[in-house]
């Protein structure tokens, strides 16, 4: 069931939503794999056809015409995914924050993805070249490092300040979102933790230098950042309940919904997967109720939640799908 929903995510975000590698996403035996969505908003109607291979570059057509660039794609589908993994967006390390966090920020606006690409193309390049001065640092090394400082540094501060604007709008969406699933309020802060800001990324990189020609790795930057989540005044990876952070996951992924809706003036497409086998009836309950008016695909092992009135059924079997329409 989750390879449908994985199948349409990747239409959208040309990256597995579970983190998958590519050649995992290819079925067992076999070289290629190939995707292919029509997708309408209002009268426009666009054709999405995306070849996977397991040894080999993928292609990625629309409407036909293929593109060299992956981000000419994005904006053309929007999605927003619920998965039971999404624990971890509380529990879990700071890169899963950071993801989720770009992640609406190229759903809202896919010149975002842009700042991103030429920030983590930059912090490679520069972790390349201090592997290469293994510790020492001559003349031509040192100019080098001084281009990708200035690289990483223009990059690095415009990314952090396009994600702590985004977490400034995110909090208080994700406070009524999670209130509305937990069926009560608590007091709900997010920050954007980034000790290097106080000082500027420059200032940062220049004090941290010797410590990072040793290790031949940036450790300073955005792809360090965290988002510090707090409820009722304690930091929720760490003191929140298996339930407050279950209904945290919840609001987190709702409150990305209803931003990149108001941003871009429609709503993604919803997948969620298999995410009510992990809820209890009250909030299964109070996630339904708070799903947005939007064309939803849902998996599910055990039927259909109530509340949940579908407009068609494909039941995985291993004799493949078998269609039924309401």
């Amino acid at each position: 069931k989750s390879n449908l929903l994985e199948a349409v995510g990747y239409l959208a975000l040309l990256e597995s939503f579970r983190g998958a590698p590519t050649d995992a996403l290819v079925r067992s035996g076999a070289e290629v794999a190939v995707v292919r969505g029509e997708v309408v908003h209002g009268e426009r109607e666009q054709l999405i056809e995306a070849e996977l291979r397991r040894n080999g570059p993928n292609r990625v057509l629309l409407n036909r015409q293929r593109l060299h660039r992956s981000r000419d794609l994005l904006g053309a589908l929007r999605v927003v995914v619920f998965s039971p993994d999404d624990l971890a967006l509380v529990k879990g390390g700071p890169a899963l924050r950071r993801q989720y966090l770009d992640q609406v920020l190229v759903a809202v606006d896919s010149r975002n993805d842009v700042v991103r690409s030429e920030y983590e193309r930059a912090v490679r390049q520069r972790n390349a070249l201090l592997k290469q001065t293994r510790g020492r640092l001559d003349e031509s090394a040192a100019i080098t490092l001084e281009v990708w400082n200035a690289k990483v540094v223009e990059s690095g501060e415009r990314l952090a300040e396009l994600r702590a604007d985004l977490l400034d709008v995110l909090a208080p969406t994700v406070a009524t979102a999670y209130a509305e699933v937990a069926g009560h309020e608590v007091p709900l802060a997010m920050r954007y933790e980034a000790p290097w800001r106080s000082v500027g990324l420059a200032a940062a990189l220049a004090a941290a230098r010797d410590d990072e020609l040793r290790r031949g790795l940036t450790l300073v930057g955005p792809h360090r950042d965290d988002v510090v989540i707090e409820l009722d005044h304690l930091a929720a990876r760490t003191h929140a309940s298996q339930g407050e952070q279950r209904s945290l996951s919840l609001a987190l992924r709702l409150a990305a919904h209803r931003v990149v809706t108001e941003s871009t003036g429609a709503a993604p497409l919803l997948l969620l997967d298999d995410v009510f086998s992990e809820l209890d009836d009250r909030r299964a309950a109070a996630l339904v109720e708070c799903l947005p008016a939007a064309q939803t695909l849902l998996t599910s092992a055990s039927g259909m939640p109530p509340g949940v009135h579908s407009s068609q059924v494909l039941h995985v079997t291993p004799e493949g799908l078998r269609n039924e329409s309401r």
